[in-house]
């Protein structure tokens, strides 16, 4: 089998012909990253684990970079230092509690804490 010889750009453009080598180069604008349009904060994973795993990912870490209210300053600014772990970051609160490992408040939490407070009128 024969190879093609390998050349860097085709003949006929640069600065010694009459085409300048800009006109045969895409834009800038064409070269910039762009942003994915459905996977998201799950883009880097890339086509690695499948579309139904990375889907399931995605949701979880939505809810884990999102910003909660705090329930003593009341303000938006609750966001997650590790698993369980969040803290608001707000400069006159600054309180630490725990919560759920990827949102604020489980739906085992909310659960319990109505019946508590059922049990606690009674």
């Amino acid at each position: 089998f024969w190879l093609k010889p390998f050349r860097c750009r085709p003949v006929g453009h640069g600065p010694h012909t009459s085409r300048p080598l800009s006109s045969s180069r895409p834009s800038l604008r064409a070269k910039m990253a762009r942003h994915t349009k459905k996977v998201g904060i799950t883009g880097k994973y890339g086509t690695r684990y499948g579309a139904s795993l990375r889907k399931i990912v995605k949701k979880y870490e939505i809810q884990m970079r999102a910003r909660y209210a705090c329930a003593f300053c009341g303000k938006q600014s609750v966001k997650r230092v590790a698993g369980g772990i969040w803290q608001c970051t707000a400069k006159t609160c600054k309180k630490t509690m725990a919560g759920g490992c990827w949102t604020l408040t489980t739906g085992a939490a909310a659960t319990a804490r109505t019946t508590i407070n059922r049990l606690k009128k009674l």
